[in-house]
Formats: C-alpha cells, structure tokens, sequence
C-alpha cells in the first residue's frame, strides 16, 4: 500500500518535496496558505491592471537570480516538462553577460557577470578592474587585506570554517573597522546588504565568505553561467508548469488552505488542522513534512508544546525565526523601455540597499503591450534589502513609510544611481504605474504588535553568528515529522531557493529511508571546491585537527616537490627539443 505524506507549504521547499516524492511512488498532499502556489518565489497578477482582452501585469515578490552554483533546484528544472523545451523549464533561464555596479552621483562601474568569452568580455572585465581600483577610492592596502581575508577563507578545511568562521561576524573577519571608509561602504556593506539582505556586523562568515567565493568561482570558470534570470514572468514559466507536472503525478495540491496546528500525541503526529473554503478539518497521513517560513513554524511550535516536549531541539526555530531580515520587491512599469546593462545592476551605496534588473531584454517571447491596459514596454524590477536605513527623500526608513512614500523614495535612489554624467535613463514621465510586493501589509491588518508602518508576511532568514547549532536537521526526532525548508541545515547554507530545495531532498531522502522504500535517494551536492586548492584545505585540515591556527603557507617539502618536478619538466623538454 502507498505511503501518503502530508506537505505543509506550497513554495519551492514543499514543491520540491512533492516533487521528489510523488516520483518515488508516494502519495502526497501539499497545503497551501495563498492562492498561488510557489511562496517567496512566486509571481503574482497586478491587481486590477487586466482587462477583458489583456491579462494582468506580471508582478514579482523579487527578481528570481539563478547562480551558476545551483545545482539542486535547477536539477529539479531540467525535470518540469515546458513545451518542446528539450531539458524542461531550465531552458528557460538565460544568462547575463553584465553586472553595472552603480554609485549616487558617480559613473557606474560595468564588469562582466561571467568568463570572457568573447574580446569585448574582455576589454569590459580589464576597464572593469582599472575603474573598481581607481574610482572607488580604494587603497591597494585595503584590497591586498580583502584578498588575504578571502584567501583564508578558501584554504580554510571544512571543519575551521564550520567551527570558528561560524562564530566570527564577517565585518570583524574582513576587518572593516580598520580599514578606509570605501572599504566599509563598498567591499564590507556594499557586497552582503545587495547580495544576500545581510548586515555585515551580524552576519557570519562561514555563510558570507562561502557564498561570496561561489560566486567569484563561477566568473573564474569557462562556461559556467554565474548569473542567470528566467525568461518571462516566474509562475508562467516555471511554478505553474510545475504545479501542472506534479498533478499529472496525482499530487492532491490544496489553495487557500491555512494550517491551524500540528497535533502529537505519544511522541507521533497524528494529524493537522486545515482551514479550507471555510471550514476547519483534520487531516492525516503516514508522514508529515514541514514545508513552512521560519516565522509560521514557530508560531505553530509555540501551540504545539507536545512537539517540542518530543523533540527539544525544534526550540531553536523560535530563535531562529527573529533572525530575519526583509528583502522585497517593487516593479516600475514604463510606457517605453529602458534595457540598461544585460545583467543586474546594484545601487552599492544606496541607503536601501536596492539592486534591479530590466527585465523586458530576458522576456522575448513575452509582449508587455498585450498585458494591462496595452500602453506597458518595459519593466525595472527592484529588490529592496535595508528597510531600516533613512532614505534620501523622506529621511525615513522604508518600514515606516507609506506605500507611496516607498515608491518615491526607490525612484529617487535609482536615479541618483543611473541618471548620471549626462545620462536620464529614468525619466518621470516614462513611468506608467507600480507594485510593491503585497508581502508589506499595512499595520492595521494584523493584531500583533511590532515597531513600523507595515509587517513583512515574508521575511528572510539571516544566518546571524553562531546560530548553526540552532537550526534544525530535515529529520527530526519524531519519527513521522520532517522538516523541508530553507532554515534546514544544508550545505546551500543560506535562505534560498537552491538551500529549499535541498533542505526538500534530504527531508524525502529520510522519508524514503524510514519507509522502507526501495526507491533511490535524492542526489545532494557539495558546495563547488576548486581542485587545485585541495592541498592547502588538506595541510589546514591536519593543523586544525592538533589545535593549530590557519596558515597560508604550505610545509617548505612542497615547495621543494614543485622545484624537483619543475626542474624535471625543463630537463625532459630539452631531451624533447635535442630528439
């Protein structure tokens, strides 16, 4: 008889479970709060901008940004069915070949966003690296400093960064507080508030330092795609193909359905109250896999005394789940379109710490004409990462101001950033309307208290210092719970679609060791590691395991071997060259 499991959360952790499970021959429920399925990932319909011929604008929780990195949920992509596409929705990303790195005032900075490879990738990474050097206002001591930082990093052993990077803020590591204010504002704010929503004096270094290296990695390596978007709206052409794919696979996907509570009983949950169309039922299965944001979960363990008397270590969810930050979205529609660079650009010294993509050069086979009311030809989507900072119009932060405010202020900021040096790509009369992620909800529509004008329905999780420990495994003690989300521990490490993903894979992995199936396991990746750096990591792993601190060099044997087998390699090319 088939084993049902009961999924709580439809976005890319819950999907990516359902996904998994359902093609090891499991029957499976998936509950879902909203209407539309894909949670933080999700695009939404505009509201009240369709019309009887035309759909909707297409609006966005965020950009979607797929690195060269991810390998868990684009694996899942390549196995979503997307018309004649030969390797599924995966066709449907498209790499960038730019990144514009923008500063008020100042002329913006463009750098490739993968390996040359053509001339032109060339000429634009060297004038690239001239400009960052000589613009910035950097000192050669401030990046020789940030190199050594991050050369520690990655000749560091597994156990060094997971045992003492864990616990050392990256502002402390990379040393910001004796460097030049450049060096704080671009190489130590700038990187971690644009790129992950993460304050550098609270974020740690293991999640920072690996991250930021994964993604230098993939611009050092030929044809990898470091940065890649997808090519049209991200429900229509990934989420709901997906959700089509899983219900050919009699996957049983519930809408609007809001969990009430997790019941257990003798250390075993025995079922879950749903809310649905109204009505409140109780529903059951033989597993139950937790696809819920940090925040819902604790709510749920905080009702839920039973579970967490069974398993004490789910307590570090509620501590996790004030370690958040907002990240959030708000789309500028304009009657012509403004490309910029073919990439993202971000505002690196703006107050919100704001980055955006012109989104209509990605989308070719999508006419902005032929959605709203047909006067659309383009559309600069932003993330807004600091809503805590003071802005530059209002002199408030973004939590409490109002919606309209909000939309001023990021117009503002971005053209302080890209109108110029004579440049006005930004014109005020090329902007037909706007959406702000319907995540911010005015205070008046929830009863809690908390500081500011609004409350984020969807928070991000930082990785904070030293809070590792606190964060669960996919399994848990309760033989029939497990846990699929991006606050798992993972190697991702980091609250992401690719860390949901393989947070879902490790949850059925478990369910499929538990069961007794016989079906294969899912397939979980390492971070990538370059290979040549493999004997330092080695050399640091036998200095961390006696009690020794990192040191860059290697043993003075090695450095003899390399004169030996060089001193080899000269000789045979010339008993070469005498033949």
């Amino acid at each position: 008889m088939r084993k049902k499991v009961v999924i709580l959360g439809g976005g890319v952790g819950g999907l990516s479970a359902a996904h998994e499970l359902a093609e090891r021959g499991f029957d499976v429920c998936v509950y879902e709060r909203r209407g539309i399925p894909g949670g933080k990932a999700r695009s939404v319909p505009v509201p009240q901008t369709g019309t009887e011929k035309t759909k909707p604008l297409p609006g966005e929780h965020g950009f979607r940004f797929f690195p060269g990195f991810y390998r868990h949920v684009t694996d899942t992509m390549q196995r979503i069915p997307y018309r004649r596409n030969r390797r599924g929705v995966y066709d449907n990303l498209v790499e960038t070949t730019r990144t514009l790195v923008l500063r008020s005032h100042h002329a913006p900075l463009l750098t490739v966003s993968r390996f040359p490879r053509s001339l032109e990738d060339l000429k634009v990474l060297l004038v690239g690296l001239v400009q960052f050097v000589t613009e910035l206002g950097l000192e050669k001591a401030d990046l020789d400093f940030f190199a050594t930082r991050l050369w520690q990093i990655v000749t560091s052993c597994g156990d060094r960064r997971q045992d003492e990077y864990e616990k050392i803020g990256w502002w402390e590591y990379i040393g910001a507080e004796q460097r030049s204010p450049a060096y704080q504002q671009y190489l130590a704010s700038g990187l971690s508030r644009s790129l992950v929503a993460a304050q550098p004096k609270y974020a740690n270094t293991k999640t920072d330092g690996n991250i930021l290296l994964q993604l230098m990695f993939n611009i050092l390596e030929p044809g990898v795609g470091s940065d890649r978007v997808l090519n049209g709206p991200t429900n229509e052409v990934w989420i709901d193909p997906w959700l089509e794919y899983l219900r050919s696979l009699h996957v049983a996907y519930h809408p609007k359905a809001n969990v009430l509570g997790i019941n257990c009983v003798d250390r075993k949950i025995t079922g879950v109250r749903i809310e649905e169309g109204g009505r409140e039922c109780e529903v059951t299965g033989d597993y139950y896999l937790a696809a819920l944001p940090v925040e819902v979960m604790a709510a749920l363990l905080e009702r839920a005394r039973a579970i967490l008397a069974a398993d004490p270590t789910l307590t570090g969810i509620r501590a996790l789940s004030r370690d958040t930050a907002w990240m959030n979205g708000i789309q500028f529609y304009l009657r012509e379109d403004v490309p910029l660079a073919h990439g993202h650009e971000l505002c690196i010294d703006s107050p919100w710490a704001l980055s955006c993509l012109s989104q209509q050069q990605f989308w070719p086979d999508f006419d902005l004409r032929k959605r709203g009311d047909g006067t659309i030809g383009g559309i600069i989507s932003v993330d807004i990462s600091d809503w805590k900072t003071k802005g530059i119009v209002y002199q408030k932060p973004a939590i409490d101001c109002s919606r309209e405010e909000i939309r001023d202020e990021v117009w503002a900021q971005l053209k302080c950033s890209l109108n110029v040096n004579g440049a006005n790509p930004l014109q005020d009369a090329n902007l037909r309307t706007w959406f702000l992620d319907n995540d911010i909800l005015a205070r008046e529509y929830v009863q809690e208290y908390r500081p500011g004008k609004y409350v984020n329905l969807e928070p991000l999780l930082v990785n904070k210092i030293n809070t590792w420990h606190l964060r669960p495994d996919a399994y848990t003690r309760i033989p029939n719970l497990f846990l699929a989300a991006d606050y798992v521990r993972t190697n991702t490490d980091l609250a992401t679609m690719e860390g949901a993903n393989e947070a879902a894979r490790r949850a059925v992995n478990a369910i499929v060791d538990v069961s007794g199936s016989t079906a294969g396991s899912c397939q979980i990746w390492e971070l990538h590691e370059p290979p040549a750096l493999a004997l330092w990591r080695w050399h640091d792993q036998k200095r961390y395991e006696k009690g020794l601190p990192w040191r860059g060099q290697l043993p003075f044997w090695f450095d003899l071997l390399q004169r030996v087998f060089g001193q080899m390699g000269r000789i045979s090319s010339r008993l070469a060259s005498v033949r």
